[in-house]
């Protein structure tokens, strides 16, 4: 006997979403960070792209003495400068991105398209400005951390007394910890096995956990290698001599703080192409302002006595 086929009493799904219309999302990117670091420091703008960073030569030399009751000379000194600062030129993250004028004009409703493919170009520069001002090997964090300010972790694993031993190394106004998400929880749980557990200070309207009242802020630039990764921390400000971030400002084209975005032109193929650059650099000022604890191993778990019965 051949099936019967049953009879359709109202209209179906498929049919009425003919009808309505779907609410459209703009374009999301998985990649898209918070970006605590370039929030963090101070940005400093530059001219002509660089900037001179002029120190005091031999401050050991520059004397001074407690005037005694008496006619005593005075010590006599002056402070002199390094003949050869080192400079710091910007550099850029850039990309030329394409659109189709076809795309452009028949497709930008209820979303503009140059706008969206704007944004998360401009989003994706941005994420790898950050990766730069930790891993460039010219100027990011990294490669400026001075020998003397590098320490390891007693036990391989983060722990409080690692991170009480990097604040003696960064001791003149520290302002946070900048590592990667796992070592964080590597950290919270050799607190926690210690029944310290760390205090949360709100940020930009998110929780950080802190040890010593510093911020642990994360950023997944910060390298993973090997089960190992690496804590820094930082000084930032001109006034404290700390770490800043340098820009260009002025740009042609500006559309923030050392970006830009410049119309190239349509070509024959009806393409409009845009040039889309950011200009950074970043300086560390004095030595102390910068120092990081290596080789730090996130993979280590505690067991714990079952307390429930």
């Amino acid at each position: 006997m051949a099936d019967t086929v049953p009879t359709q009493l109202a209209l179906g799904d498929a049919a009425a979403r003919q009808l309505a219309n779907a609410t459209k999302t703009t374009p999301v990117l998985s990649t898209i960070s918070p970006r605590w670091l370039t929030h963090l420091l101070q940005w400093l703008p530059v001219e002509a792209g660089i900037y001179r960073l002029n120190q005091v030569k031999n401050p050991a030399s520059v004397h001074v003495a407690c005037a005694k009751r008496d006619e005593s000379e005075l010590p006599q000194t002056f402070v002199d400068y390094d003949a050869a600062p080192r400079e710091y030129f910007l550099n850029a993250v850039s990309t030329v991105l394409d659109v189709h004028t076809r795309v452009s004009d028949l497709y930008s409703s209820p979303h503009d398209q140059i706008k969206e493919q704007l944004r998360l170009t401009i989003e994706t520069i941005k994420e790898k400005q950050e990766s730069e001002l930790i891993n460039n090997a010219d100027y990011g964090l990294l490669a400026s951390v001075h020998p003397d300010q590098i320490v390891y972790p007693l036990t391989g694993a983060p722990t409080p007394d690692d991170l009480d031993e990097l604040l003696t190394k960064v001791w003149k106004e520290p302002a946070f910890f900048l590592t990667h998400p796992l070592a964080i929880a590597a950290f919270g749980r050799e607190c926690t096995r210690r029944g310290v557990p760390p205090p949360t200070v709100s940020l930009f309207g998110s929780q950080f956990l802190t040890w010593r009242g510093i911020p642990l802020i994360p950023s997944d630039k910060v390298p993973v290698a090997d089960g190992k990764t690496k804590i820094i921390l930082l000084r930032v400000g001109d006034k404290r001599q700390g770490v800043v971030g340098l820009y260009q400002p002025g740009l042609a084209g500006e559309q923030s703080p050392g970006l830009s975005v410049r119309f190239m032109g349509i070509s024959r193929s009806a393409i409009a192409s845009y040039l889309v650059s950011l200009y950074c650099s970043l300086a560390v000022q004095t030595p102390d302002a910068l120092a990081v604890l290596e080789d730090v191993e996130i993979g280590k778990f505690h067991d714990y006595p079952d307390t429930y019965k």
